[in-house]
Order: C-alpha cells, then sequence, then structure tokens
C-alpha cells in the first residue's frame, strides 16, 4: 500500500523549494496560492498574481493573502501593480519562475489547467495562458490522480491544452517529475510511496531517476539581492563596447541621469547606441539651465567618440547656428541616426518591456519615416509596423528608491525614465535618496524595483553642469 498523499501545505513548501534568490514568481490561482505563505518575510521574493493582493505583514510574519476579488498584486516595499501590469511583466521575461495548477499534464510538458477541466466544452484558462507562455521556468502542482483514482499525468492530454510544451517540473501529492527531452523522470518521493506505487497511478512512460530520493519539505534560504551600488563607476564597470542603452533626456537638464552619463564617460565604452527622446540638445537649447553654467547632457558621450548611434525623436538642435555635437558628428559620418517619432518611440519601448514584438501606428504612414516599412490597412486605415526596443542597459534618474529598487520620480525624471526602465536586461537608477522597504508610500511609486538592477545615490556634491 502505498503512504498517505501529501496535504496542501507540503506540497506548497516542496514547490518554494524551486525559488531562487530575488526572483519573481508568477501564481496561478488554487494550490500555487498556498505557496506565498510557506516563504518568510523579507525573502525578496516578488510575487505576481492575477487577482487578490500578495504583500509582506506588517508583523514580519511572512507574506500574507488577500483572496478578494481585486485585480492587482502589493509587490515588495508597497510597489502595486494592476493585471495589466503583471502580465506585462510576464510576458516581458520578468519572471524566473511560474506555478500553476493542472488537471492534466504530458510527458512532453504540455498542460490542461483546472479552470478548463471545470468547465467541460471551452476554454477557459485565464491567467494559465499567460503563465505559460512568459515565465523561465514553469512547474506544476496537482493530485496525482482525479477523485475517482483516474491518472492525471498522461502520454497525452485529453482537453485542449493551455500551454504546450513548458513545464519543466511537477509536484503532486505523490511525488516529483522532472520533464525532460526524453519524458518523464521520477525524482522524488512522497514518504511511504515506491516507484511502482508511482507508476500504477501515472498513465505515461517513466523513468527513474539514478538518484531517487525522499521528498522533504524544508524552505530554502532566501534573501534580497543587493542593488545598492557605491559609486556610479562601480555600477557600469561592466558596460561592454557596442552596447545598446536607452538614456532619458528631454529638452532641458531636469531628469537626466548626469552622474551615470559623466560615470560612462570615464569608463570609455565605444561604439555605443543611445537611444533617448533627444540626442544632446539641453547643452544648445538651455531650457531650465541657469546662466553661466553647461548642462551635462548625450553630448559628453558625443564628444568621447563614444556614441555610434542614436535612436532618437528630436536629434537636433532648435537652432540651426547652434548645432548639437551629435548634429555635427551625424554630418561627419561619425554617428548614425534613426529617427522615431517621439509616441512611437515610447510605444516600442513600451513594448520592449511588455514582451510584445511589433505594433501597427497610424504614425508616419506617407512620410519618410513610414518608408521601407510594412503597411497593413486596418479598418480602411493605412498602418506602419513598428518594432520593439530592447536595449542591454538603460541609465535613469529618479527622487528616491528603496533598496529593493521601487522608484519614486521628481519633475521631468517622468518623461521617459518609467517606460526605459522597462525595457532593458539591466536598467541602472540614480537617486537623491535611498531608504528601506516599506518606507515609500505606494501611491508614489511608479517604477517596481521588479525592473531595477542597480541603484546609486547621487552625491551630494555632484553638479549637473560642467
Amino acid at each position: 500500500m502505498p503512504g498517505a498523499k501529501l496535504d496542501s501545505t507540503q506540497m506548497a513548501r516542496r514547490a518554494a523549494q524551486e525559488i531562487r534568490p530575488g526572483e519573481a514568481v508568477a501564481i496561478g490561482p488554487g494550490l500555487p496560492a498556498t505557496i506565498p505563505a510557506t516563504v518568510p518575510a523579507n525573502s525578496g521574493v516578488w510575487f505576481l498574481a492575477e487577482s487578490g493582493a500578495i504583500g509582506y505583514a506588517p508583523d514580519g510574519n511572512g507574506p500574507a493573502v488577500d483572496g478578494g476579488s481585486d485585480p492587482a498584486i502589493i509587490l515588495p516595499g508597497g510597489a502595486v501593480a494592476g493585471v495589466g501590469d503583471v502580465a506585462a511583466m510576464l510576458a516581458g521575461g520578468n519572471a524566473g519562475l511560474a506555478l500553476v495548477e493542472a488537471a492534466q499534464v504530458s510527458a512532453s510538458g504540455d498542460f490542461v489547467h483546472w479552470t478548463t477541466a471545470e468547465t467541460p466544452g471551452l476554454a477557459a484558462p485565464g491567467f494559465a495562458v499567460d503563465l505559460a507562455s512568459g515565465a523561465g521556468r514553469v512547474a506544476v502542482l496537482m493530485e496525482h490522480a482525479d477523485g475517482r483514482g483516474s491518472p492525471r499525468i498522461l502520454d497525452r492530454c485529453s482537453l485542449p491544452i493551455d500551454g504546450k510544451g513548458c513545464v519543466s517540473l511537477i509536484v503532486t501529492d505523490a511525488a516529483v517529475l522532472r520533464v525532460t527531452d526524453n519524458g518523464l523522470e521520477l525524482v522524488e518521493l512522497a514518504p511511504g510511496w515506491t516507484s511502482d506505487d508511482l507508476a500504477a497511478l501515472t498513465n505515461a512512460p517513466l523513468s527513474i531517476a539514478p538518484n531517487l530520493r525522499e521528498m522533504t519539505f524544508g524552505l530554502p534560504t532566501l534573501a534580497p539581492p543587493n542593488k545598492v551600488f557605491d559609486s556610479a563607476a562601480d555600477a557600469l564597470r561592466d558596460v561592454p563596447d557596442g552596447a545598446v542603452i536607452n538614456v532619458d533626456g528631454f529638452g532641458g537638464p531636469g531628469g537626466m541621469a548626469h552622474y551615470l552619463m559623466s560615470a560612462l564617460r570615464d569608463q570609455g565604452a565605444k561604439g555605443l547606441t543611445i537611444i533617448s527622446n533627444t540626442a544632446g540638445i539641453a547643452r544648445v537649447a538651455r531650457f531650465g539651465a541657469p546662466e553661466g553654467v553647461t548642462p551635462i547632457d548625450h553630448t559628453i558621450l558625443v564628444e568621447n567618440g563614444q556614441v555610434a548611434k542614436a535612436i532618437a525623436s528630436y536629434p537636433v538642435s532648435p537652432s540651426i547656428n547652434r548645432p548639437s555635437a551629435f548634429e555635427r558628428a551625424y554630418q561627419e559620418g561619425e554617428s548614425a541616426l534613426e529617427v522615431s517619432p517621439q509616441g512611437t518611440l515610447a510605444e516600442r519601448l513600451r513594448s520592449g518591456g511588455a514582451g510584445v514584438a511589433a505594433f501597427y501606428t497610424p504614425t508616419a504612414v506617407g512620410t519618410l519615416l513610414g518608408e521601407g516599412k510594412e503597411i497593413r490597412e486596418i479598418d480602411g486605415r493605412p498602418y506602419v509596423l513598428e518594432q520593439r526596443i530592447l536595449a542591454d542597459f538603460c541609465i535613469i534618474r529618479g527622487h528616491k528608491a528603496d533598496t529593493l529598487g521601487n522608484m519614486v520620480y521628481k519633475g521631468t525624471s517622468r518623461n521617459f525614465n518609467p517606460v526605459m526602465a522597462t525595457a532593458a536586461r539591466v536598467t541602472i537608477v540614480e537617486v537623491d535618496e535611498i531608504v528601506a522597504p516599506g518606507t515609500l508610500d505606494p501611491e508614489e511609486i511608479v517604477t517596481p524595483g521588479l525592473f531595477v538592477n542597480r541603484i546609486v545615490r547621487r552625491p551630494d556634491n555632484f553638479s549637473p553642469y560642467l
């Protein structure tokens, strides 16, 4: 006789062993919703869900789950994201792990979500399709057999699938199985169970791992990653030649990451592609700059011979008599240029952060900026296809951040900084103040720390002017 089946708490604790430090974990409804309560407070784990609010309890006893219907999630430090934001976080590749409850899983890693199984004749996956396609790893929690004793793990799913070939691990109330290129491998058994017991409840070929072991339920050691760097130079040390970098910039010097820009100039990486609304016009336009000083902007990178290309909306000086350094570099063939309309540039960045590969817009149809691009007629109107932007690095300016990276902006730093923060593999921010998690008002937080990798404090004696 097999041993007793695991209860939901044991299953949740075993699934929590798959969480890595500082990871964003997307959880579906049902059994996965019990996992946050098993993770200690201040673990630095980001839980993303389609409904309810999962945050950190003020008494330090760990995450608290609100089972209500509000489609939002409270992220560590108090940042709040709506269901659309969560879906974008997933599609943008920000979740390392997704945990779903399935009614069926196949030997090739397909799964049917339990909500689809509960609605015969209809596909009702809800959030499951987002979970299947957006996370780096997908793990399933499920009962090994249904109420009639019929296997839920099959050679092929008998119902319409909600995720294809995405499952890498299955945690059941009897075992842990790994999905490999060669099929299912039994790697752990619940106490009192044998491989023969498990095979009798599995309707798919099953291999036995050479190191098959008994399941344990201890939790991993988790701690927030250290995102705070001593200086801008430390934060930018690994920027290579040829990197693509988001750099905020509007008409004037406000809102720019002057400290990071200066450090990038000193670091010296060459052949850079900079993505910005402008390409260094604060120096010549002087909007908001005091008399007698020269603002720091993209010009310091151009003059240092670091910029091979700019993607910008307004790359020229407002005065023909005062050309910018980038204009001169472009005219002399030292730098290339791709002009993108301002709203289109913002949407290309947003799409990059949200996992949208391309989109159609009516902007620039019939102009030089639309030439050579795919045109499609939708509802009788022509639209041009624009590609997303996803940079290697992003250097932006904020006002305050907590140590988890949750960001508050001030004034003109709200221009392109928030959308740029999501559209880079490594986002580096400079702020005036770094505070402890929980200090910031959730309603003030614009960029959740999920998108922020490195934080530096601008020195008190640093001047944004030369």
